[in-house]
């Protein structure tokens, strides 16, 4: 147990270019007692679990920082846009209430198709945005108001590696055709088209007045839905990619109205599945619009976020009827910061494997981001158009090929078992040797 625990936190210190930056107590292991070498192992699993897990609320504290004027908090402590909440689907009497309290129409965004209208209420200056919510519920008990929430990322770790072109290929499909009739969705930050992984793939961007903003994240993902270069290839490489950006380099990007227009454009476009590798509080109006969504037969896949094991769940994908993944390294253990629970369907590999960089070359990722778009690409194989029908199908098919690792049938920490462990590429196979 304790050369496991030893070497797991060997290979996530080596990974993680967070915590090179820490200085952890070095110790002459060996020659201590066996008791003392236990109590400090699980001392130091301990603080690299409680630094790998809040990540994201320092991400956080770093986003209110640098924008005061722009962003605020709600009573949890998460992000959400200053000065604004959104309504759902309200009538004209709700928004005639609304003005009569003060707010304004900022911008609003329908979804015919599903029957979804959200509109972005502007708060009156020098009015807390809190306050303002719970003015507007208080004044309107049936209407459906919500925070404008700032989704992010659920995977920062990454490590830049080496790229050689000449490397072999290591696992992935064995034809370069693989996923030619496939259409996936992708719901993040812009993608660079240039990279040598994705410079021959078929993706259709949206978003930011068409003029989507490249960003490592956005760029990772996609190479791992389809990407295809010379000692690189991603589960569907011939398939083709409609990639939503939510954030376009704004330090507001990612919030709900943004998430809602752009899930309403890939229903628009007819995608029958969308990955989602962002994460974040209970809104109502994600919700409802996912829930819209579900019942038309689209199928959302979801990383189930790096807080930690015991920190309450995350969304979209603890929502019902979303694919929640988590993320395993190359022994096939869960990740120690990734999220459990009943949100958890499927595991795959998030560590220990490499995926495109935002620029050039490749980066060693970690997190449950990068898990969520392979068991994305292998179901989005299975369902060729929206259809309930499909998505039970498809999910039951990838079901009977996951590899039990917890507790026999599914738990909560690797849910029904992991698939597409083929598809991690070593980062070591793309380092000049």
């Amino acid at each position: 147990m304790l050369k496991r625990i030893l070497r797991s936190l060997a290979l996530t210190l080596a990974a993680s270019s967070t915590l090179a930056q820490i200085r952890l107590p070095v110790t002459p292991l060996l020659s201590q007692p066996l008791g003392t070498l236990d109590r400090q192992a699980d001392d130091i699993a301990s603080r690299t679990l409680s630094t790998l897990s809040q990540a994201r609320k320092l991400e956080v504290e770093k986003l209110i920082r640098d924008n005061p004027r722009r962003i605020d908090t709600d009573p949890q402590g998460n992000p959400i846009v200053r000065n604004e909440v959104l309504a759902w689907s309200p009538t004209e009497e709700a928004l005639a209430h609304a003005r009569s309290l003060g707010f304004g129409i900022a911008r609003e965004k329908s979804i015919d198709s599903l029957q979804v209208r959200v509109v972005v209420l502007a708060v009156s200056n020098g009015v807390a945005t809190r306050k303002a919510l719970k003015v507007l519920r208080e004044g309107d008990p049936s209407g459906n108001y919500d925070f404008n929430h700032i989704y992010l990322g659920s995977g920062a770790q990454i490590t830049p590696v080496a790229g050689n072109a000449d490397a072999p290929s290591a696992g992935g499909p064995a034809s370069d055709s693989a996923g030619e009739h496939i259409r996936i969705g992708l719901l993040d930050t812009g993608i660079n088209l240039h990279h040598p992984a994705l410079d021959s793939a078929r993706i259709v961007q949206w978003g930011c007045d068409g003029k989507p903003v490249p960003a490592v994240h956005g760029t990772a993902i996609a190479s791992i839905l389809i990407g295809r270069a010379p000692g690189f290839r991603g589960v569907q490489p011939g398939a083709e990619l409609y990639s939503a950006d939510v954030y376009c380099g704004q330090p507001v990007g990612g919030a709900v109205d943004s998430i809602v227009a752009s899930l309403g454009w890939l229903v628009g476009q007819n995608i029958p599945v969308i990955n989602v590798s962002l994460v974040g509080p209970a809104n109502f109006l994600l919700e409802h619009t996912i829930a819209a969504l579900s019942a038309r037969g689209f199928l959302i896949v979801a990383a189930v976020g790096n807080d930690g094991p015991a920190a309450p769940p995350l969304y979209p994908a603890s929502y019902p009827r979303v694919v929640g993944v988590t993320a395993v390294d190359a022994r096939q253990h869960v990740l120690i910061e990734a999220a459990h629970g009943p949100q958890v369907m499927f595991a795959s590999p998030g560590a220990d494997m490499a995926a495109a960089n935002g620029e050039a070359g490749y980066i060693s990722v970690r997190g449950t981001s990068f898990a969520s778009p392979i068991v994305a690409a292998l179901l989005a194989s299975k369902i060729n158009a929206p259809d309930p029908g499909q998505v039970v199908a498809a999910i039951d098919a990838l079901s009977k090929t996951a590899i039990d690792l917890g507790s026999p049938g599914r738990d909560l920490t690797y849910g029904i078992g992991l698939v597409g462990a083929e598809y991690r590429i070593d980062p070591a196979n793309l380092i000049h040797r």
